[in-house]
C-alpha cells in the first residue's frame, strides 16, 4: 500500500491482512444527547474529532430497536445507560404474534437513526463508521421486559415474562417474532448502507451465557436469525460483539463476520491469543476508564499490541466505555497507537 489512510487501513486489517499499524477507537453513550437525531450525531462527531478515532462504533440508545415494536421508556429517568422502560410489548404470550416486520422507511426509530447515520457521514466523511445492530434475540427479550445479560433486570420492568412461558411454552411464538425482527433488520442494513454507513457492529449482547442460553438453544433462537440478518451485512464489513462472561467467542468461528470484539478480562472467555477465525477487536478491560486506572490502561494496551504484533488487529475496549471516563483515560487509548 503506497499510502495508508482510515478508511484502508480499516479495510485492510477487517479482510486479514496488516496494514502498517494497528487502528484504534473507543465507545460511550451520550446520555443527555441521544434522544434527538442531530444532538446525537453532532455529539458523535464532536466525539470522533476530539480524540481523532480510526474509525466510529456509532453508539445510539440502548433502547432504540425495542422502540421500533412498542416499547417505551422514560428519558428523564435512567440507571446506567438505560432509560426507565414504562412499557413493553409483549406482555403475554399471545402477543408474540404481534411483532410483525417493518420496513425502515415506515418506523420513526429507525428513520430516525438513518438520519443521524447520514449527519454523522456528512461531519466525518472519511473516518469508516460502523452501526450497532442488535441481535434478534436480544431485541424479543428486550420486548419482553427482559435482560440479555444473565442476573440483570431492565429498569422499570417489574413483571417480565419468564423465559420458559417465552422458550418453553411458546416456542412457534417466538420463531415467528424472531423472523419478523430479523427481516426488519436486514431493510434497516440496506437503508444504513445507502446512507453510506461501511458496515455494522453486531451485538448479541449477553445472549451467548449458558445460563441464559445453553448452547443447543442459542442454536435453536439466535443462530438462524443471526445468519439472516448477517447475510443482509455481509457486502460491508461486520464486526460481531460477544458481551460479558462466558461469551463463547469460539462460538461465532463458522458466522459470517470480519472481526470479533468480547471481553478477554471476563471469567470463562479466551484471552487475546484463543484461537478465533477473524480479525480481533479489543485487548483492553472496559472497567478500568470507570476507576480511571491509567496506568492498568497502558499496560494492557502495550501487551495487547505486543501480543498481536503479528496479525490484524484493532485496539479497542472489551465494550462500551463508561460514561464518567476521564478526558486522560480517553487520550491515553488514543496515544497507544504510536
Amino acid at each position: 500500500m503506497g499510502h495508508w489512510n482510515c478508511k484502508n487501513r480499516f479495510e485492510a486489517i477487517l479482510s486479514g491482512e496488516k496494514a502498517d499499524r494497528p487502528i484504534v477507537s473507543g465507545w460511550m453513550h451520550f446520555i443527555e444527547r441521544e434522544q434527538e437525531a442531530e444532538d446525537f450525531a453532532k455529539a458523535t462527531i464532536s466525539f470522533t474529532k476530539k480524540y481523532d478515532w480510526d474509525w466510529v462504533k456509532i453508539n445510539p440508545r440502548a433502547t432504540y430497536y425495542s422502540e421500533v415494536w412498542g416499547n417505551e421508556y422514560n428519558f428523564q429517568d435512567y440507571r446506567n445507560v438505560f432509560p426507565k422502560q414504562t412499557h413493553a410489548s409483549i406482555k403475554k404470550p399471545e402477543d408474540l404474534w404481534k411483532i410483525t416486520s417493518i420496513k425502515a422507511v415506515s418506523s420513526f426509530p429507525l428513520i430516525e437513526q438513518l438520519y443521524a447515520c447520514k449527519q454523522i457521514r456528512e461531519g466525518l466523511p472519511d473516518t469508516p463508521l460502523v452501526q450497532t445492530v442488535f441481535s434478534p434475540l436480544t431485541i424479543l427479550l428486550f420486548l419482553a421486559g427482559r435482560s440479555p445479560y444473565i442476573n440483570e433486570t431492565v429498569y422499570g420492568s417489574d413483571k417480565p415474562l419468564s423465559l420458559n412461558d417465552l422458550f418453553i411454552e411458546n416456542r412457534a411464538g417466538v420463531h415467528h417474532a424472531l423472523h419478523a425482527i430479523s427481516l426488519t433488520l436486514a431493510d434497516y442494513i440496506e437503508g444504513l448502507y445507502n446512507a453510506g454507513i461501511d458496515g455494522v457492529f453486531y451485538a448479541v449482547t449477553g445472549t451467548a451465557h449458558p445460563e441464559l442460553f445453553d448452547e443447543s438453544s442459542f442454536n435453536e433462537f439466535s443462530r438462524p436469525y443471526d445468519s439472516i440478518v448477517l447475510d443482509a451485512a455481509s457486502r460491508r464489513k461486520v464486526i460481531l460483539h460477544t458481551c460479558g462472561k462466558h461469551a463463547h467467542p469460539e462460538r461465532f468461528n463458522d458466522y459470517r463476520i470480519d472481526g470479533i470484539s468480547w471481553d478477554t478480562e471476563a471469567e470463562g472467555n479466551l484471552s487475546l491469543e484463543g484461537g478465533l477465525n477473524v480479525t480481533k477487536v479489543g485487548g483492553i478491560d472496559h472497567t478500568l476508564f470507570a476507576s480511571n486506572d491509567i496506568k492498568k490502561i497502558q499496560e494492557q494496551a502495550s501487551s495487547a499490541l505486543k501480543i498481536m504484533n503479528d496479525h490484524p488487529f484493532i485496539l479497542a475496549p472489551n465494550c462500551s466505555i463508561p460514561i464518567n471516563a476521564s478526558d486522560e483515560a480517553l487520550w491515553i487509548l488514543k496515544k497507544s497507537i504510536n
